[in-house]
């Protein structure tokens, strides 16, 4: 089984680039402190990457 990644939005996406607002809704968080858990694949580390200074990311089981 995959690992799953539970990711938490620790910072506001308001007043960011567009880009990272973007990425901040499809991976489904809303405002701050709501967190989202999702598959540990190429494309979630890929979306990380871009916002990782918004977001604290923790392995679940």
């Amino acid at each position: 089984m995959m690992a799953q990644l539970k990711i938490t939005l620790i910072k506001s996406a308001v007043h960011r680039l567009p880009k990272q607002r973007k990425i901040v809704k499809e991976l489904g968080l809303g405002r701050v402190n709501s967190s989202v858990v999702l598959p540990n694949n190429e494309a979630t580390r890929g979306a990380i990457f871009h916002i990782a200074h918004l977001i604290e990311v923790e392995e679940v089981k």
